[in-house]
């Protein structure tokens, strides 16, 4: 599918015939009708094949293929550092706070929203997958989302855990719904939600620059999401409709690391389809926490 998670822009990821490109692949020859040729193993004794029934499956070490156990464990080990550094961008972003200066410091998710920008970027168009640019990713995105939290939680106690809670459960109930087939990603479905991650770039953008040039009033602590509509904040309007994009691009995430592990994609993939989850569920929380604390300023 073409129109996807920009993080999974490997062909491995979208053609089936893309693991002919990688070592081994060429072990496999397509024919005229569309199938599939494999050249005939080497001649084995009795005693050789029954050592290989016997033997373990072999594993992502072993084949040096993607799987879906080893793109869990890279997942979780990025998860795990983005968790670590979290704790130390709130404790930096509390530091500040003083009986005489009762501000938290906004320096820890502000420069780790710039980083992991800039490496969100690199990871991205890089062609082959670093896990060291990856797991330097991860942990500007810790910061950020450790000192933006603690932001939230500083103005409105509780928030965090109500943000994190709702957040699990949509990854959750997303990836229930993918594994059991009752959803899947359809080229409509993803025309519709590019066309609307579009629009919704382009409001975002619109709404940063107004409020930075002081165009909007400024007890709006959310821009033009601040407004109201009938009394209802835009904010949350639009936050039910981009949590909503969010759990369908799970959805293209999941189908992309379907498809790569389908395809036999090179091992070192798992990182990129890693990376790929990560952006989608800090995209997913961030949106959370906004919507949470725009009812909650409302009220």
């Amino acid at each position: 599918m073409a129109l996807n998670n920009p993080a999974f822009n490997n062909p491995a990821f979208q053609d089936p015939r893309a693991v002919q490109t990688y070592p081994g692949g060429s072990q496999a020859a397509r024919l005229g009708n569309g199938q599939t040729q494999y050249a005939p193993p080497p001649a084995a004794t009795n005693a050789e094949l029954e050592g290989k029934f016997a033997a373990p499956s072999a594993g992502a070490q072993q084949t040096d293929r993607m799987t879906y156990e080893d793109t869990v464990y890279k997942t979780i080990a990025l998860f795990a550092v983005m968790l670590v550094v979290a704790v130390g961008g709130w404790i930096w972003t509390m530091s500040s706070v003083t009986p005489t200066n009762p501000q938290p410091n906004v320096a820890p998710w502000l420069i780790g929203a710039l980083g992991g920008f800039v490496l969100a970027m690199v990871n991205i168009f890089k062609k082959q997958p670093s896990a060291p640019l990856i797991m330097a990713y991860a942990a500007f995105q810790g910061l950020f989302v450790g000192g933006i939290s603690a932001y939230f939680e500083f103005m409105m106690p509780g928030i965090v855990v109500q943000a994190t809670l709702a957040t699990v459960s949509v990854v959750g109930v997303t990836l229930a719904l993918f594994a059991s087939g009752k959803i899947r990603a359809s080229k409509r479905a993803t025309k519709i939600f590019m066309i609307a991650m579009v629009g919704y770039l382009v409001f975002s953008l619109l709404n940063v620059g107004l409020m930075l040039f002081g165009v909007l009033p400024a007890d709006q602590m959310f821009g033009l999401r601040s407004a109201t509509i009938a009394g209802i904040p835009i904010g949350l309007i639009l936050g039910v409709l981009v949590v909503i994009m969010a759990a369908y691009s799970l959805v293209l995430d999941f189908d992309q690391i379907q498809q790569g592990v389908r395809n036999g994609a090179p091992r070192k993939l798992a990182w990129k389809a890693a990376f790929g989850i990560m952006v989608t569920v800090i995209w997913l929380y961030v949106e959370i926490l906004r919507m949470i604390a725009i009812i909650r300023g409302s009220n």
